[in-house]
């Protein structure tokens, strides 16, 4: 077999986290201690191989990358300290930043060094729509307790569709649209490389339907139930932290929809909906507790990583503490907020607003480019995983 290595690929990996790869001496302990390694596919040995031979292609459309949850069984009893689940995570990181759209913002994601441009983008356009909205001022007292920061964007007199409400869609939206496009362009191509690589033929394809019912939807219900990574032994404690994340995701997401639906649909008709959540208000008890248990998530997941790079299991890499700190900064500004609301400090309430939206469109505007894209990434690894299996993954025949 002749193998042309990419250099520059392995310099990257040993760069983002997988500088421990060239220890590797291909024992196969990894595949044989990993729980979610199968028989017949195992990694990360094979991943360990080609990534130490430059082999960038077979790494890119390989699912099994994307179907790793770094629960690190297999860097805990390698003989050698060659950390195969950093490696993967380092091939991810590329993988995300290779697949991502548009490629200036997705290399501007892969480093710490970029971070005050990366901060400074939405902070500049957060701040000129301020601007321009006509609504920068600080409230009185009473206009803060009344409205919040419902009228942080200004108010005019349109009541079909509020002031604050155009603005702040008009910046996350945008935001969401560019992510769910990169995305989509990024997927789309994972799923053709897999597809090749597994010699699939594309003759033979289920309608929509059947790719929801038979392999989206049951890939989703196992995430939501966290099932794989109940199987890891190592750091089985990940579960304490990932989990409450995930569902403090949801329940946030759900209150979102709620107020936008209180304060701009019914509110239009009843105008005593709209204002503010009372605080005994169901939704802004789901919010309240949603926002305790995405804090309390994160603080897990920051002290295993923090204890896992001192004990010299992991490396301390920009991609693993982005997603930490952007959703710490999301927390933190967002509970803020709401005390300085209750408290009635709306000078120092509008600057942390201010933080909060920064925060919030970062998530969005970053999400495909960091470790955030494991969500859109692995769900497709593992949909493509069972669809190998069905009769629609048999190899093309020639």
């Amino acid at each position: 077999m002749n193998v042309q290595p990419d250099l520059s690929f392995i310099k990257y990996l040993k760069g983002a986290g997988g500088d421990t790869l060239k220890k590797c001496y291909q024992c196969a302990t990894c595949s044989v201690r990993c729980p979610l390694s199968s028989d017949d596919k195992p990694f990360p040995r094979k991943e360990m191989i080609w990534s130490s031979w430059g082999m960038k292609e077979n790494l890119i459309a390989d699912p099994d990358v994307f179907l790793c949850h770094q629960c690190g069984d297999c860097s805990t009893y390698c003989p050698r300290g060659a950390k195969p689940s950093e490696v993967l995570g380092a091939i991810r990181s590329f993988a995300y930043t290779m697949y991502g759209w548009p490629s200036g913002l997705a290399k501007l994601a892969t480093s710490a060094k970029n971070l005050p441009i990366m901060i400074g983008i939405p902070v500049v356009v957060i701040f000129v729509m301020w601007l321009i909205s006509g609504g920068m001022h600080i409230p009185s007292r009473e206009d803060f307790s009344a409205h919040g920061y419902q009228q942080f964007f200004g108010h005019w007199e349109f009541k079909w569709y509020a002031k604050n409400i155009f603005f702040i869609v008009l910046i996350m939206v945008s935001s969401v649209t560019i992510a769910a496009v990169s995305l989509y362009k990024g997927l789309t191509r994972l799923w053709k490389a897999m597809s090749a690589k597994a010699g699939i033929s594309s003759t033979y394809r289920p309608s929509a339907v059947q790719f929801v019912s038979q392999f989206l939807w049951p890939s989703l219900v196992e995430i939501v139930k966290h099932n794989r990574f109940k199987e890891c032994g190592t750091n089985d404690d990940r579960v304490r932290g990932h989990l409450p994340l995930m569902l403090a995701f949801i329940g946030l997401f759900i209150v979102t929809c709620w107020s936008l639906l209180k304060n701009d649909v019914i509110g239009l008709f009843a105008p005593s909906w709209h204002g503010p959540m009372l605080f005994f208000d169901p939704f802004k008890i789901l919010a309240n507790v949603s926002a305790i248990a995405l804090l309390f998530g994160i603080f897990v997941l920051w002290t295993n990583r923090t204890k896992s790079e001192s004990a010299g299991d992991s490396s301390k890499t920009f991609y693993d503490w982005f997603v930490i700190w952007e959703i710490a900064a999301v927390g933190i500004t967002g509970l803020s907020a709401e005390v300085l609301r209750w408290i009635g400090i709306p000078s120092l309430g509008y600057i942390v607003y201010f933080c909060h939206l920064v925060s919030v469109m970062m998530l969005f505007l970053y999400l495909p480019y960091t470790k955030f894209a494991h969500i859109a990434y692995r769900t497709t690894a593992m949909s493509f995983e069972k669809y190998r299996e069905s009769s629609f993954g048999k190899p093309a025949v020639e």
